[in-house]
């Protein structure tokens, strides 16, 4: 009997434990790692993040450093913290009170109206936002106050400290956090930051994130752009613009042994903070990337270079000037109708004599002609990395009749836009070979970093040509038209230009307008800088050279900024 007893009580024993056994079989073995998962999710949080934007800089890393700047690196596009305050009116007790002391610290100097935070405090809405883009202190102001209610999220914006410098280059983040225009839209991809989750620990007195994730902010950009020239280009156009009432212009600078874009400046331009405040959007686009222009007698030099290329002329080869020529009913005059007689081609480019180029396109085949201007890259985009460049194809000229070609010797009846001409002109200042113009130097993320190549393509005219060609170029500044370029010390090769302006019908060109240019390199013989000025429509004569000033100053500022040593001692010339 008592046996029995022993035995039903060790089996109630074995069965209890056996039970437990497999509740904690069950618990630790089958359901572990459900079980897993609700311990981690009551010790890890996870939240959705999204990285910063990238940031955009000048740099001014000249090539000798020593005697060309000080590498100095000024912020173009940063990220800033903007706050908005918000409030929960159910949570306010005395809400007059409330109104009263908040009004006095978020309106700046003249407040803000207590009446309207009234209005959101009586608002049946459970949140209510106050106001939005608040700076930090004014933020820790506001924290100071200690009111019972309020809130506060952190809504990173886009703040340009160079306000109106360099503005259609960099472009402008929209508002839907997109960049537009310039370097901000073509370097989106790059630029953005990416989304992703954030692991967050809890301990007992903090939160803390996990280190080990992989950055999600945006890469770093810096410009080839030097704030200096920069700086100085476009005050030089907008000195132009207040003296000569332009109605837009162009200065580009450039190295043209590597196509790295010095300056691109416009007017007018914008302040990239206050976009949304512009009525004319045409001031977004770039003038240099994105409008198209008749480019004039500028293109008379590269008219010489196939020529001499081809051995139909020499620099010494003569022609005589009647003062004009036709072709059928179409009759093309020179400037202001001047009559040269006998011209040497140098002259023919000192004088700017539009027949001249006539007569050198005439022992020039279509065929080969139009081969050359497709070589130039009169026919594609640059490829430049800025958003939204255009270009035109010509195929007026490539299918066009004798006229065509006379007219586009000296430039008229040929769409370019700017950054394809200074492209083009950089092959004659580079031996004849061409170099795509680029304006970023470097992407960084983190310790990551990535250097533009330059890219050049082949050999276009020889470098015979350009030995010939280099010093009627001189010439032109020496003793014609482009005297007024002329930096004592130095030889400096250039052209002036003077374009009609076509109608916007496409048929004929407008009676009171032109477009004046100059293109130019120096020091000549060993071609440091390139700089291209195109004025559009200054109040002056037709017969006025009014780019010439502004390229004389900016490549003797250049040339000061940069230590060039001179060519001759103009005390002895």
């Amino acid at each position: 009997m008592k046996n029995w007893r022993i035995n039903v009580i060790l089996v109630l024993i074995f069965i209890f434990w056996a039970a437990i056994i497999s509740r904690l079989f069950f618990l630790q073995i089958l359901n572990h790692k459900l079980f897993q998962a609700q311990a981690l999710g009551q010790q890890v949080a996870f939240k959705s993040i999204q990285g910063s934007r990238g940031e955009i800089f000048f740099e001014n890393s000249q090539e000798n450093k020593g005697s060309q700047g000080s590498g100095e690196v000024k912020s173009l596009a940063i990220n800033k913290d903007e706050w908005t305050i918000s409030v929960m009116p159910q949570d306010i007790q005395d809400k007059s009170i409330f109104a009263e002391t908040l009004a006095k610290n978020i309106g700046g100097p003249k407040g803000y109206p207590k009446e309207q935070i009234l209005l959101k405090l009586d608002s049946q809405d459970s949140y209510q936002v106050l106001k939005k883009g608040l700076s930090s202190d004014e933020l820790d102001k506001i924290k100071a106050l200690k009111l019972k209610g309020l809130s506060w999220q952190n809504e990173p914006a886009r703040f340009y400290p160079q306000e109106r410098l360099a503005s259609q280059v960099v472009g402008f983040l929209g508002g839907e956090g997109s960049g537009q225009y310039g370097v901000e839209g073509y370097y989106e991809d790059i630029l953005k930051g990416k989304s992703g989750i954030k692991e967050e620990k809890k301990g007992l007195d903090s939160i803390f994130s996990n280190d080990s994730q992989v950055s999600l902010d945006g890469s770093d950009i810096y410009l080839t752009i030097d704030y200096n020239i920069q700086f100085q280009a476009e005050s030089l156009l907008k000195k132009t613009a207040d003296d000569l009432n332009i109605e837009a212009g162009q200065i580009i600078v450039l190295k043209p042994d590597s196509g790295r874009i010095l300056a691109l400046a416009n007017f007018p331009s914008f302040n990239p903070n206050q976009y949304s405040k512009e009525k004319n959007l045409d001031v977004f686009q770039n003038g240099a990337v994105q409008k198209l222009f008749e480019p004039g007698s500028v293109m008379k030099p590269f008219t010489m270079a196939i020529a001499l290329n081809e051995g139909k002329i020499t620099p010494d080869t003569t022609f005589v000037d009647s003062g004009f020529v036709k072709f059928g009913s179409y009759t093309i005059h020179n400037f202001d109708n001047k009559k040269y007689g006998e011209q040497t081609m140098t002259q023919v480019l000192e004088n700017s004599v539009n027949t001249g180029a006539v007569f050198v396109s005439q022992l020039i085949p279509h065929k080969t002609y139009f081969d050359y201007i497709d070589k130039f890259g009169f026919t594609e985009k640059t490829g430049v990395d800025l958003q939204g460049e255009v270009f035109s194809r010509n195929e007026n000229l490539k299918n066009g009749q004798d006229i065509e070609y006379a007219t586009a010797s000296f430039g008229q009846g040929i769409e370019v836009t700017p950054i394809q001409f200074s492209m083009a002109f950089s092959a004659l200042a580079n031996g004849g070979k061409l170099v795509k113009p680029y304006i970023v130097e470097k992407i960084v993320n983190g310790k990551d970093e990535s250097h533009t190549k330059s890219q050049s393509y082949d050999q276009i005219i020889s470098q015979q040509t350009i030995s010939q060609l280099t010093p009627m170029l001189v010439s032109v500044v020496e003793k014609g038209f482009g005297s007024g370029a002329k930096v004592p010390g130095y030889y400096i090769a250039g052209k002036t230009g003077t374009a009609e302006v076509p109608l916007k019908n496409g048929k004929g060109y407008e009676s009171d307008k032109t477009i004046q240019s100059f293109i130019g390199f120096g020091p000549a013989f060993n071609p440091q800088f390139l700089i291209l000025v195109k004025l559009d429509n200054p109040k002056v004569p037709k017969s006025s050279l009014s780019a010439v000033p502004v390229f004389k100053k900016l490549a003797q500022y250049i040339i000061n900024y940069w230590q060039i040593p001179p060519d001759y001692d103009v005390n002895k010339k």
